[in-house]
């Protein structure tokens, strides 16, 4: 079994968290073992819990990020250890690009990074495609191939192994659901997140299009960090446009705002989706006669990904 180590900064904790639920089959398989400064035990010297873990690591992820390249621990110490270990051949090294930073010209911008071309991580409109490349590439390491088939799973235990019912578990009721008040703060903030999550949406949905059809060219614009556009060209000439702006809470044509004619001014849409609450969760609830058309409720809530792909099949509807 071979020692995955992850250097990172404790900012991008999540995306790291999400990263090592990726790696769930390569660990069931034994064929890794990942490791992280999250296990180090009270009492434990963090230094050199941290250092003995690295120099014995057999995969060093370094997962980039402006906080990585900010951290004199990642950059100064762990990362300079890992490049050490790597042209000495005793380890490999894989830069994982999570966030956009600078880092091309950081040390290890030689080597082979992750995702494909570097694009970051958090560029991808689903962010499970990115770490999917990341698992992939993984699995095709010389070391990993070495060590063990793919196909030599973990053993399932059996029913007798698994007693329906831990002596120990006190029961409890799943209905554990309770109701919430949210703050203007909340939806604001919701809002943010959505619009920020439908730009990275439309910029990699954009690329792919333009990725699988070679009569086909497209163009993504971020106009400020409230607008953005975008342009669907076929053998040169335009098909569709949209501009999609962020409008905010308050006046008609609120929350998130599309338009077919990306040339309009801000009080001319087609449709908007605002934001709305059922009091146990935020999300999108779209204005507009084009949803109920798609056999769908207008009292129905979206998350930030449907309300990207809603937006998405009005500008993608006229070449189908």
């Amino acid at each position: 079994m071979l020692k995955l180590f992850f250097s990172y900064s404790h900012k991008d904790e999540a995306l790291r968290d999400t990263l090592e639920v990726h790696l769930a089959i390569l660990k069931r398989q034994g064929l890794i073992q990942p490791w992280h400064d999250r296990r180090i035990e009270a009492g434990q010297e963090f230094a050199g819990v941290i250092d003995e873990n690295l120099k014995d690591a057999d995969i060093i992820l370094l997962l980039v990020s402006p906080f990585f390249l900010n951290s004199d621990y990642c950059y100064e110490i762990e990362m300079q250890e890992a490049l050490r270990r790597h042209e000495q051949q005793e380890a490999t090294v894989i830069p994982v690009v999570l966030e956009p930073c600078d880092w091309k010209h950081a040390p290890f911008g030689k080597l082979l990074v992750l995702p494909k071309d570097g694009t970051p991580v958090s560029k991808y409109p689903n962010q499970h495609d990115a770490f999917l490349e990341v698992v992939e590439s993984i699995r095709r390491l010389p070391s990993i191939q070495k060590h063990g088939s793919p196909s030599v799973l973990t053993p399932r235990p059996s029913p007798l192994d698994c007693p329906a019912t831990s002596p120990t578990a006190i029961p409890r009721s799943s209905n554990l659901r309770l109701k919430k008040a949210f703050s203007e703060r909340d939806k604001d903030d919701f809002l943010d997140e959505a619009f920020e999550y439908m730009a990275r949406f439309f910029e990699g949905s954009l690329a792919e299009l333009e990725h699988r059809n070679a009569n086909v060219s497209c163009k993504f614009k971020r106009i400020d960090a409230n607008h953005f556009t975008a342009f669907i060209y076929d053998n040169g000439k335009a098909v569709s446009e949209c501009k999609i702006w962020l409008a905010g809470r308050g006046g008609f044509g609120q929350g998130i705002v599309y338009a077919a004619n990306a040339g309009s001014g801000d009080s001319s849409f087609n449709e908007s989706m605002s934001v709305a609450d059922d009091s146990y969760t935020l999300g999108l609830k779209p204005l507009g006669m084009s949803f109920m058309g798609m056999g769908k409720s207008r009292d129905e809530m979206l998350t930030p990904q449907g309300g990207a792909e809603h937006y998405w099949s009005l500008l993608i509807q006229r070449l189908q």
